[in-house]
């Protein structure tokens, strides 16, 4: 009897225990997607703030910056793109 009883604890506790697991693999999976929403935001915005400065210069007749970084900042990112890079650099 005490086996049986010890038997149907043990499969309350897993149950509840693997409940609180996925709780908590949604609240996760919820914040990785609302910090991929803030990072996207803020590569859209330096993209803008760099082609602002760029028109700045240009209005200014102020010489031009040839830098690789700068002309990488102003490329608008495809996220699609990002994530193909990852699954490809996990397979690898």
């Amino acid at each position: 009897m005490l086996g049986m009883v010890a038997s149907v604890e043990a499969i309350f506790l897993s149950t509840f225990i693997l409940i609180s697991q996925n709780a908590m693999l949604r609240a996760a999976e919820r914040r990785a997607e609302l910090d991929l929403q803030v990072n996207r935001l803020a590569e859209h915005e330096v993209t803008k703030l760099v082609e602002m400065l760029a028109a700045i210069a240009r209005k200014l007749d102020a010489p031009a910056v040839e830098d690789s970084e700068v002309r990488e900042a102003a490329q608008d990112i495809r996220p699609e793109q990002v994530m193909r890079q990852i699954d490809q650099g996990r397979e690898d």
